[in-house]
């Protein structure tokens, strides 16, 4: 008799039993190693919320993709959604409803094993859910907006009241799920644009004759093609979008002010960070704007009228306010400068994105997170535009009224020139040296020069 070495199997007398058994426990340890991997179940790894004021998102975060079907029941109202093979590792119950329609959220089993997701609310709303791929800041998502179904769309008067203040809409960019740039110590662009708007919305409605509109007043997302609608719905006569730029090189510093551009972009710079801008939609699963009644031949040239007269006072209001933030910190060019925004495609009123500086750099950084500055940026920006205004006032306005009944006036400031002086207020240098009584085109700080009209 064989007896069997100390340590190893019994080796049996069956033909390739030996072998067959090899293989078995071959396999035994193939599937063990491999089942993690091909039997993983994609789980519900967060639940987050952000509300807005005529809607709420909820954002499920997952390890892996998934497919779901929706549907809406009343009495009591909800919103349920059904997922496949999906575990919940998220937990609801800690979930700051305040704000929202929504009541609460439960998580159950189906009988066909799925995943079954309840949105108790407490009112009605119009749902709409998608799914969204990994991108730099987030992995899967399953997210979840829900309209007020009573919030009702703002309707404009055919008749603009007289002598009414200028609208300024402040578009602080980013917002909820979508932070922006991110800068040293973790400092999101998001919330620096969001103080610098608010400064700038504060210095604004102190002053006779504006009034300021923050597009976003809170942490949350609004997609870029509702930004401008939301604006247009709220008479403004101007749309300023907030910014915070970022670039791979931390020593890359400097303030931008950029308009619209249907042809191209001024400079590959300028290419780059639109086309990183516009990506911001992929944080809501939107679309790219899209015009409608495309063979319509005569809305089409009433659009490319209006967009080129839009575009060129855009151009003049952004020289308005170059020269300002110049006055107050470095800029990246002195020049407005010109590439394919989604958030600037407005027909109807003048609209610059306006960087502010670079969060990417420590130092620039360090200031952009400063109160101090933040509101020395928001008093440039407000010069600006102020100014612009000055020369260009909408009809019907208080600043219309004002600048046809008394003489306009303007003091230099540090590096300010009389040629500049003159094309800012539209005038000739000859002209502005004559009105003043000057001798030649010398000027000094702290000089007031009254402006002739045009």
């Amino acid at each position: 008799m064989i007896r069997p070495m100390s340590g190893c199997a019994p080796v049996t007398s069956r033909g390739d039993g030996g072998i067959g058994h090899s293989k078995n426990q071959l396999l035994l340890l193939l599937l063990l190693f491999i089942s993690p991997f091909v039997f993983a179940q994609t789980s519900i790894d967060q639940v987050r919320v952000w509300p807005s004021p005529d809607s709420s998102r909820v954002v499920f975060d997952l390890s892996g993709p998934v497919s779901h079907s929706i549907f809406q029941l009343s009495n009591p109202e909800r919103v349920v959604i059904d997922l496949g093979n999906v575990r919940n590792r998220s937990d609801a119950s800690r979930l700051d409803f305040d704000r929202t329609p929504i009541q609460g959220i439960r998580f159950g089993s189906r009988d066909d094993g799925g995943l079954r997701i309840v949105v108790d609310l407490k009112e009605s709303v119009r749902p709409k859910s998608f799914e969204l791929d990994p991108n730099e800041s987030y992995g899967h998502r399953l997210v979840l907006d829900l309209e007020r179904a009573g919030a009702a769309e703002i309707t404009i008067a055919d008749v603009a009241p007289m002598n009414r203040d200028i609208i300024i809409a402040i578009d602080a960019g980013h917002g909820g799920e979508d932070p922006g740039a991110i800068g040293p110590g973790g400092l999101r662009e998001k919330d620096v644009v969001i103080a610098i708007s608010r400064e700038l919305a504060r210095q604004i409605d102190a002053t006779p004759g504006f009034k300021a509109f923050l597009v976003r007043d809170g942490d949350y997302y609004i997609a870029l093609r509702d930004r401008a609608e939301i604006a247009r719905r709220n008479r403004a006569d101007v749309f300023l979008s907030i910014h915070a730029d970022a670039f791979s090189t931390p020593s890359v510093a400097g303030a931008s002010v950029y308009a619209l551009s249907e042809r191209g972009a001024t400079s590959e710079r300028a290419a780059y960070l639109a086309q990183k801008e516009n990506r911001a939609d992929l944080f809501g699963g939107v679309s790219d704007l899209s015009l409608r009644d495309k063979d319509n031949i005569l809305a089409s040239v009433l659009l490319d009228l209006s967009m080129n007269a839009t575009l060129a006072a855009s151009l003049r209001l952004g020289g308005s306010i170059v020269p300002e933030l110049n006055q107050v910190t470095r800029m990246h060019k002195r020049s407005v400068e010109q590439a394919g925004f989604m958030v600037l495609k407005s027909p109807d009123m003048p609209s610059l994105l306006i960087e502010t500086g670079f969060i990417s750099n420590p130092e620039e950084a360090g200031r952009l997170a400063n109160r101090n500055f933040q509101g020395q940026l928001a008093t440039a920006i407000f010069n600006g535009v102020r100014s612009y205004f000055e020369r260009y006032p909408p009809d019907g306005t208080m600043i219309a009224a004002r600048t046809t009944s008394e003489p306009r006036s303007y003091t230099i400031r540090s590096g300010d020139t009389l040629s500049g002086i003159a094309q800012r207020f539209g005038v000739s240098t000859t002209a502005l040296i004559q009105y003043n009584g000057l001798t030649s085109s010398m000027i000094r700080v702290g000089q007031t020069l009254r402006i002739p009209t045009t």
